[in-house]
C-alpha cells in the first residue's frame, strides 16, 4: 500500500484537525489528496466520506477522515467495499488497527484529538505493518459481509 499519498476528507467538526494533519503530511513530503471540506461551514459527512474512500481506493493509498467524534465517519467509511476504517484516538489504537486488522483507513475525532497531539497518531498509522499471520485469515472472511 502506498503510502506516499494520503487521502484526507472530513467534515466541518473535523476541519482544524485536518487541516492540522494536511500540514504535518506535507511536511513530511507527503502528496495529500484533499477531498474536502475546505471550511469550518456545516456541512453533511457521508457524501465526503464516501468520495474520500473511493479516493484511497483510486490510489491504492491510506486515508484520514475526520469528523467531530469520528463515529459517524467510520460508520460510513465501513461501508465502502474494500474499506477498513478504525477510529483511532490513541497509539496503541492506531498500532492495534494496522497490526491486526490491516486499516487502510483512519478515523480521526476533531471534537477529542488536539491538533498538537496529532503527530504521533498519524506516525504510527503511517509506519505500523500489518502482521499477517492469524490475522490475514480473519481478513479473508470480510468480503462474505460486503456482499
Amino acid at each position: 500500500m502506498n503510502t506516499s499519498r494520503i487521502v484526507l476528507g472530513t467534515d466541518h467538526a473535523g476541519f482544524t484537525l485536518k487541516e492540522a494533519v494536511k500540514k504535518y503530511l506535507e511536511g513530511k513530503k507527503i502528496d495529500v489528496v484533499d477531498v474536502g471540506t475546505f471550511s469550518e461551514d456545516d456541512t453533511d459527512y457521508p457524501p465526503i466520506m464516501e468520495k474520500a474512500c473511493a479516493a484511497v481506493k483510486e490510489y491504492d493509498c491510506m486515508g484520514i477522515i475526520f469528523g467531530g467524534s469520528g463515529n459517524g465517519e467510520a460508520m460510513v467509511a465501513n461501508k465502502c467495499h474494500g474499506i477498513r476504517c478504525a477510529r483511532c484516538v490513541s497509539v496503541w489504537d492506531v498500532e492495534m488497527a494496522r497490526k491486526h486488522n490491516d486499516a487502510n483507513v483512519m478515523s480521526l475525532a476533531g471534537r477529542v484529538t488536539e491538533p498538537k497531539d496529532v503527530g504521533p497518531i498519524v506516525d504510527a498509522f503511517l509506519n505500523t505493518k500489518f502482521e499477517g499471520g492469524r490475522h490475514q485469515k480473519r481478513l479473508e472472511m470480510f468480503p462474505d459481509y460486503e456482499s
